[in-house]
């Protein structure tokens, strides 16, 4: 059966979707606010890299173009952002709003509209609907569905096609629908739901993955302050058979993990562990910058090199990175910085080589598990300090170390003697009288801590 779909958002999600169907038999529209996105797709270019990207809009060019306006058409898709707001951590819909308005004049009835974002639960009936219904045409009469995507940066198209993906329809056409156009390029299972129970979902997804991941990295800080490794420890405790403890690291990033679970929270008052779990990972950075001015105390003037401002290792997507925010405490705290990613082509500071980024610092700290990382050769850095926190565990520290770095791991408190906390208090031209309190377990003189748990009193 032929088919025109009409795609609103051509972002990293819903360009990919729009090419897939376009190469799977549909006549696909994308549409995008921006003229820039536009006129770049019309003239074979591509607005952001993704392995497989560019061959797909290749083999896409005869039934694909992209648009500024949606027009009539059978399948209506909305893959927009739905970012948070940093202000009040409540979702913002903005996105979706416009895009079922745009939609609205269009819609007639038999047509299908997939909504694809990331909201709320409740986002469908209470939002979305309403604003399509304006068109004249109840729902009912057209079709909807919400279908979550499932895919990661590096990796899009792949798991795409290979995932097995969540489809919850309004009624039981809608559902079905959308389940048949799926197919056409889906090949894991698809399974059925309802519309909120879909929008539930996902967001207990990532949720659950920012859960594992705060729990890791507050086993990491206890580690540090009992004086043992805990990359060591996980290893070790992941090989009871129904354990699986995630890796510690500087923070979570990404347009998923750390966001949706405040989709969960905001308009509930029975959100503890998902919020405390959010807390913890945005106190990551914070930690991190504790660990590094305890490595610096002494040093004038000292300048941080960071290795890695991408959210995760291999790609160049720097979105809700750790790195925003160690950046903002570093510069705030005096310290100069200079950033190298290889991967990431645009950010809003300077991106340097290698060595550039390291001449005359006193310490680089890697952020990102970029793969390309692992086989730095320490001997051609030029620094005044060799500090280095390998805040991912991914350097090969012996080769380091031999080359006269003092290498500090996150989450390593192997190597670091406890000591008395009045050892280790802040210095006093940081801190106010009275900012660090006594606990009772001793603490790692590596790191100076302003309360039990590692984290400043105001977060």
């Amino acid at each position: 059966m032929h088919m025109k779909i009409c795609v609103m958002g051509l972002g990293y999600i819903g360009l990919p979707t729009a090419l897939l169907f376009a190469t799977h038999g549909a006549d696909v529209v994308g549409v995008d606010v921006k003229q820039s996105v536009v006129d770049y797709l019309n003239h074979g270019n591509l607005p952001f890299r993704e392995p497989g990207l560019e061959e797909l809009h290749r083999e896409a060019k005869e039934r694909f173009c992209a648009k500024t306006e949606p027009e009539a058409a059978d399948v209506f898709l909305i893959a927009v952002p739905t970012p948070l707001d940093p202000a009040t951590k409540v979702s913002n819909l903005s996105y979706v709003k416009k895009a079922a308005d745009m939609i609205a004049p269009h819609l007639a009835g038999g047509n299908l509209v997939i909504l694809e974002s990331t909201v709320p639960p409740g986002t469908s009936e209470r939002v979305v609907i309403p604003r399509l219904e304006k068109s004249g045409v109840a729902v009912g009469d057209f079709l909807y569905a919400h279908c979550p995507e499932r895919a990661i940066p590096g990796r899009t198209l792949q798991e795409m096609a290979g995932n097995s993906r969540i489809i919850g329809g309004y009624d039981r056409d809608s559902t079905d629908r959308a389940t048949s156009i799926y197919q056409t390029f889906v090949r894991g299972q698809i399974y059925q739901t309802d519309a909120r129970t879909a929008e539930f979902v996902k967001l207990m997804e990532n949720t659950c993955r920012d859960v594992n991941i705060a729990l890791a990295n507050e086993f990491a800080q206890l580690a540090e302050e009992c004086g043992i490794n805990v990359w060591e420890a996980i290893t070790l405790a992941n090989k009871h058979p129904r354990v699986t403890v995630l890796n510690p690291g500087p923070g979570v990033g990404g347009h998923c993990i750390a966001v949706d679970p405040w989709f969960l929270t905001e308009n509930s008052t029975r959100c503890r562990m998902v919020s405390t779990a959010r807390e913890v990972n945005d106190s990551m950075p914070n930690y991190v910058l504790h660990v590094t001015r305890s490595l610096l105390s002494g040093i004038r003037n000292p300048t941080i090199s960071i290795f890695g401002v991408a959210y995760k290792g291999n790609i160049g997507d720097t979105r809700e990175s750790p790195a925003f925010k160690f950046i903002q405490l570093a510069e705030n705290e005096g310290y100069a910085i200079r950033c190298h990613d290889p991967h990431v082509a645009e950010f809003p500071h300077p991106l340097m080589d290698a060595r550039d980024a390291t001449a005359g610092s006193d310490c680089i700290v890697i952020l990102t598990d970029h793969d390309c990382f692992r086989t730095i050769e320490p001997a051609g850095l030029r620094m005044r300090t060799k500090f280095v926190i390998d805040a991912r565990n991914i350097l090969d520290h012996e080769k380091w170390t031999e080359q006269g770095f003092a290498v500090r791991v996150l989450g390593d408190g192997s190597s670091v003697q406890p000591a008395p906390l009045d050892e280790i208090a802040p210095p006093a031209s940081l801190y106010p009288a009275g900012a660090a309190r006594s606990i009772a377990s001793p603490l790692p003189p590596s790191i100076s801590l302003l309360s039990p748990n590692g984290r400043e009193d105001f977060l």
